[in-house]
């Protein structure tokens, strides 16, 4: 898949998943737009994934919003996980479809990285520090 069409397919997922799932989680507007918001800027290119970044992809002239969904606002993360799965089978997917997670080592960026300690990095042969993200595909059976 082209890397535009890819970009593309994902916003509208996460667009129609917030309209039917995300709403019926956050009691005000403001709270639910600011969580799509959040989504989005996380399937976004952004470099790095921090709370003004993310803010200024959204178009936040600061991070607060963002920063909200993920330490202020109340939500249950597992009845969200529920529903977005039920969606994804309903619409998306097979029941026998699996989520295929890879730990991908990469080098770290800058001197300030949270959470990132010197470890040996296989893709470049040495330890200059990096971390650890889960890859996360999903995988379906193919259909007749």
């Amino acid at each position: 898949m082209h890397e535009l069409d890819m970009a593309t397919d994902c916003a509208e997922i996460v667009e129609t998943a917030a309209k039917l799932v995300l709403c019926r989680h956050f009691r005000r507007r403001e709270a639910e737009r600011h969580a799509v918001d959040y989504l989005h800027s996380l399937i976004a290119e952004v470099e790095r994934k921090n709370g003004w970044q993310l803010a200024e992809q959204a178009g936040y002239a600061h991070p607060r919003g963002i920063q909200r969904v993920r330490d202020r606002y109340a939500w249950a993360a597992d009845a969200v996980r529920d529903d977005l799965r039920q969606y994804v089978l309903a619409e998306l997917g097979d029941e026998r479809g699996v989520l295929v997670m890879d730990e991908t080592g990469f080098v770290k960026q800058g001197s300030h990285s949270v959470g990132v300690a010197r470890q040996y990095c296989g893709t470049v042969g040495k330890s200059p520090g990096r971390g650890l993200p889960r890859l996360r595909q999903p995988s379906w059976p193919r259909r007749p």
